[in-house]
């Protein structure tokens, strides 16, 4: 198999038609296709083979999607590399992977090259130059530039023969929950994915839909780019994230569908000019990456209309575990409250069970690990056996979500494991007091954890940010929560600040909110 080959046929069926754009540059599926073609067979000139691994490591911009597509016809393994990471998480991948190249844009050749050095692979480093000029040089000896990279190969189709188990993408977690590890995910695994998204009635991209990509195409964001270039869809990407970004792109290119986090959407709703735009365009919004509560929902319908659709899924799984869709979202909203906490059921040939310590199923509405398989479930850590040997276990993916089903098939996150706060003997999830604390007109965001405490063990802290406008006390959020939830689960303190924390994806970083609180702890139980 050849995951490349889809972006051949599509320049086929749709040679003219836009495939890409970022910022200024547009490519057709021809000029794409041909970009791809040309560095594919660049590389493997010089002397890379299936198994190797190829790095990137750039903000948002058109030509990782030429690398990335490069990559599938050659065979190659792609590392992209969050471009928030440190220098020495940087020279870790590389040595870890090992990397034979580096992809690089202007803004990260310092750390690029002082992680080459450092990591001593001698892998090749490559510059995407951002200047006009064809012929520009990258001012460096030791440093290729990306165009003339490409100078080397020619546009004759490149389709390498790959097994479906092959590795193909090194998934890296975000790092948030300690060191960084990678799902290898295999051609397969990516071949599911995209036939998920292409059987989904509701948002399978086709000729006509134009897709922004908002947040790292590196990741989550990019998983719906097989898939569009399959369908012949186009694909926007947006160079930098800002909510004022997002509606002037929506509004000028029609865009019709698109991937928000839920920090994304606190973003667009809070935007002082957001309402005033015309973003009629719209007929898919999917938000996932993070849990998002019942009120901010609500409130997505009401600015989006009935278009927004909510997906959970993990680098672990490659695609979507479960879906809400726009239909059930306003099913919800009118008459089934309960189901704006879920995420969804199973999606097509996904399945997944609620299963006790033991790993025994548990009846509806029991509080379980989240366990999942299906051909887009990924079967190890790269070079982790051990790690491999706990997370995936008799062909299950073991999530590490607490989460509980309904009867009907329905699937309710509770929170993390190492998240739930455990106080006077009794477990109180994060995300359920969060969602108490989004119904509150006063709240913008909220993150809810628990701290020492010599009486409870653990007492429960809401930290907040205010709603431009509004100034709530820390008495009226604990009042407003008492009236929702039972009393042992109410915030004993309440703090308010001007911006909570955000890993490199975008997501709430609840440990960077947590540890100043600890920091003076023996252990991080109480």
């Amino acid at each position: 198999m050849n995951l490349g080959t889809y972006l051949t046929r599509s320049a086929c069926y749709w040679p003219d038609a836009t495939a890409l754009v970022c910022g200024e540059r547009s490519w057709t599926y021809t000029e794409l296709d041909g970009a791809a073609n040309r560095l594919a067979s660049a590389l493997t000139a010089r002397g890379l083979r299936p198994g190797d691994a190829v790095a990137s490591l750039a903000w948002n911009r058109g030509e990782l999607v030429e690398v990335e597509f490069a990559l599938y016809k050659a065979g190659l393994v792609r590392a992209p590399i969050n471009a928030r990471l440190g220098r020495a998480e940087i020279e870790h991948i590389l040595r870890y992977a090992p990397v034979r190249v580096l992809v690089f844009d202007a803004a990260h050749r310092e750390d690029a090259l002082a992680a080459i050095e450092a990591s001593g692979t001698g892998c090749l480093p490559v510059l995407l130059e951002d200047g006009p000029d064809p012929a520009a040089t990258p001012g460096d000896a030791a440093v290729l530039g990306y165009r003339a990279l490409l100078g080397e190969g020619d546009a004759t189709p490149v389709a390498t023969d790959v097994d479906e188990d092959a590795p193909c993408v090194l998934n890296f977690t975000s790092g948030s929950t300690g060191a960084l590890k990678a799902a290898v995910q295999t051609f397969g695994n990516r071949l599911a994915n995209m036939r998920k998204l292409l059987m989904s009635d509701e948002s399978r991209p086709r000729p006509g839909t134009r897709y922004l990509a908002c947040g790292p195409i590196t990741h989550a964001t990019g998983m719906t780019l097989l898939a569009n270039v399959f369908a012949g869809a186009a694909t926007y990407v947006l160079p930098t994230w800002s909510a004022e970004a997002f509606v002037d792109t929506v509004e000028r290119e029609r865009i019709t569908a698109t991937f928000l986090v839920p920090a994304m959407v606190n973003m667009v709703l809070a935007h002082p000019a957001a309402a005033a735009r015309d973003l009629s365009s719209l007929t898919g919004v999917r938000v996932g990456g993070a849990p998002i509560s019942p009120q901010r929902l609500r409130d997505a319908v009401r600015f989006f209309g009935p278009v927004v659709a909510q997906g959970y899924g993990l680098g672990e799984t490659t695609s979507v575990v479960a879906g809400l869709s726009s239909q059930e979202i306003a099913h919800a909203v009118a008459d089934d409250p309960e189901l704006l906490q879920s995420c969804g059921r199973a999606t097509y040939d996904t399945e997944v069970r609620i299963v006790d310590e033991a790993g025994r199923p548990l009846a509806p509405r029991e509080v379980g690990e989240l366990i999942v398989r299906g051909p887009d479930c990924v079967r190890e850590y790269w070079q982790e056996p051990e790690l491999s040997a706990q997370t995936f276990r008799d062909g299950w993916v073991h999530t590490g979500d607490l989460a509980w089903m309904r009867e009907d098939g329905y699937l309710f996150l509770v929170d993390r494991k190492k998240d739930m706060i455990i106080s006077g003997g009794f477990n109180i999830y994060s995300t359920e007091v969060e969602a108490a604390l989004y119904e509150h007109p006063g709240v913008q965001e909220a993150c809810v954890i628990g701290v020492p405490d010599e009486t409870w063990g653990e007492a429960v802290k809401a930290v907040i940010v205010p709603r431009p406008g509004h100034a709530p006390s820390a008495d009226e959020i604990t009042a407003f929560c008492v009236e929702r939830l039972d009393r042992f689960k109410k915030p004993r303190t309440v703090d308010f600040v001007a911006e909570l924390p955000h890993n490199r994806n975008g997501k709430l970083d609840r440990k960077a909110v947590r540890e100043p609180f600890w920091a003076d702890a023996d252990r991080r139980v109480n």
